[in-house]
Parts: C-alpha cells; structure tokens; sequence
C-alpha cells in the first residue's frame, strides 16, 4: 500500500529532504522541510552541489574535492554550513540558506554517478539514523519523459530519482510550483500529473502556509533563486504568463504553482521517467550525460558546456 506523506512521517523520526534539481531546488524543499518538522520529526535540509551557470559559470556539480569548509559524510555526501564554498570561492545556495536556519545542510555530488549517489546517501542514513528521505524538484521536469518541446535540464532531476528508488528507507517525491522552471507547458504538467494518478502514485498536496513564506522571504534575497520565487508571488496572488531565464521562456503562473504535490517515486520512475531507468547504472557524471545523449534527451550539462559567463557561445 503507497502511504501518503502524513502516514510516512508517523513512522519515522529522522527525514532528510533534498532538492533533487541543484541551483534553488533547496529553497524550494524547505516548505516540506518545516511541514515534517511540525509533525514532529528530526529534519535535514539539503542539495545538490550543482550551482545555476549565473552563480557558478563553471559548467555542471562540483566535486567533493571542489569545495571548501565542508564535513565529508560519505564520497559524495557532505554537511555544509554558511562558509561552505568552492575553492574559486562561490557560495552554494545551500550555505545561505544555512546562514538563515542557523544549521547545517546537505550537499550531494553527482560527479560519481548515480551509484555513487546511491552509496553516498545509503551511508550518510545509516550513519545518521535518517528513516525517511523526500527528493523536492522546484518546477516539475522530473515528470517529463524527455520529448516535451520545453525539457532542457532531465540529467540531475532523473539522477537523483534513480537513486530515491534504491536507498535502503522509504523515499517520497515532491514537486513545488508547477511549470516554474519554464520546461513542462501547464498542459503537459497537468497530464503528467493525471498519467501518476492514474497508476497510484498520487499522494497528496500541500499549500505555502504564511509561515512558510514568512522564512521564504528570509531566504529568497539571499539567493539567486528564480523559480522559488514565483511560487511565493503565486501565493500572493500573482498568475498569468510571465518571461523567465532573462526572458528566454515563458511560464503560466496560476494558485497552483503555490503548491507541492506529492507522488510515489518508484511510479514515476516505472511509469514516467523513462531516462531515470538507464541512469541507475552509471558511475560518473560523464556516463549519465553518456545516456542522455544517445536518447537524445536535452541536458543542463549541455547547456552550461555550450554557454559562456551570460551569453551564448559563439559556436
């Protein structure tokens, strides 16, 4: 029997919730965060090492070895804090939002891999007691099967779900803000949405609360998060078609989009996610963005190797 959120948390006692797309996505996991919190559990916020092209101009995660005031759980897992770095010296937006919460985060790396996330969150949950670990895509790409027109970042979103799917706890996938991210049209979302439904997987929503927004407005200005945001001016009542990306993409914002929906993983990663399938077996980063090139599949790491600081690349 799939369990909602709720019937997860009342058997568990420690959860780590990540945002499973890199950039913001762990500003926009911290609504989950707070909500398991005051259910009453122990709660770690996080993820991943994979900065946006306009806060790191270098291209794709950066490495363990990459970064600086870090404490190392695993090879690919490490707790950061708000002097956590790169060796260039670029803040991950997980170490302001450190600053904020007044505690530690999660960083996770993916230059290993999808097995070597899964063997480095295994073995940060049983070093830390975690029972139960939420994956928050901001945006909802992680629904898409890769031939949607809008689609351009599949790689990290279908690494880590790949790896949610074999972690030794019960995993649960969120998705703040539909349609934020530019990539799935309101359309294909809500079909998307309908496709999981019908098998099941299904399992619950919830609303930015005041209180939510309250700490979003903290956070928020210390990040360069874009989409987040729009979740939040879409709880304030801003809706209808706005220009993202610095006017490359157009979004609908609607109430919706001021909402995590939550869904069975192992449904989307049957059922929808077809590239998260191929993922489960690599060991770098090099052979994940391997597999989506020969499905054909647009990736973020694309994009960044062929970008330069704000422009377009020549070639």
């Amino acid at each position: 029997m799939r369990k909602s959120l709720e019937a997860l948390a009342k058997e568990s006692s420690y959860a780590l919730v990540l945002g499973i797309g890199g950039g913001g996505d762990v500003v926009g996991a911290l609504p989950t965060y707070r909500y398991l919190q005051q259910l009453g559990l122990r709660t770690l916020l996080g993820g991943l090492t994979w900065e946006r092209y306009v806060n790191d101009p270098e291209p794709g995660p950066r490495k363990m070895e990459e970064i600086v005031e870090i404490k190392r759980l695993s090879a690919t897992v490490g707790l950061a804090n708000a002097r956590t770095r790169t060796t260039k010296g670029i803040r991950f937006t997980e170490s302001a939002v450190a600053e904020v919460l007044g505690e530690e985060t999660v960083l996770v790396d993916l230059n290993r891999g999808v097995q070597g996330v899964i063997d480095g969150l295994n073995e940060t949950i049983e070093q830390l007691g975690i029972d139960l670990f939420v994956g928050v895509d901001v945006g909802g790409d992680v629904l898409a099967e890769g031939s949607e027109e809008g689609v351009k970042s599949l790689l990290a979103d279908s690494m880590v779900l790949a790896a949610m799917v074999n972690l030794k706890v019960p995993s649960l996938l969120g998705v703040l803000g539909c349609c934020t991210d530019g990539e799935l049209s309101f359309e294909e979302f809500n079909q998307q949405v309908a496709k999981i439904a019908g098998y099941g997987g299904f399992l619950g929503a919830r609303g930015l609360t005041p209180e939510d927004l309250k700490v979003l407005d903290e956070v928020i200005p210390n990040t360069k998060t874009e989409s987040s945001a729009l979740a939040v001016k879409a709880a304030r009542g801003l809706q209808g078609e706005i220009k993202i990306r610095e006017g490359s993409r157009k979004i609908l914002l609607t109430p919706m989009s001021a909402m995590t929906l939550y869904f069975d993983p192992q449904v989307v990663f049957d059922r929808i996610n077809g590239v998260a399938k191929e993922l489960v077996p690599t060991r770098s980063l090099e052979e994940a963005q391997g597999v989506l090139e020969r499905l054909g599949v647009p990736s973020e790491l694309t994009f960044e190797q062929n970008y330069t600081w704000k422009r377009p690349a020549s070639k």
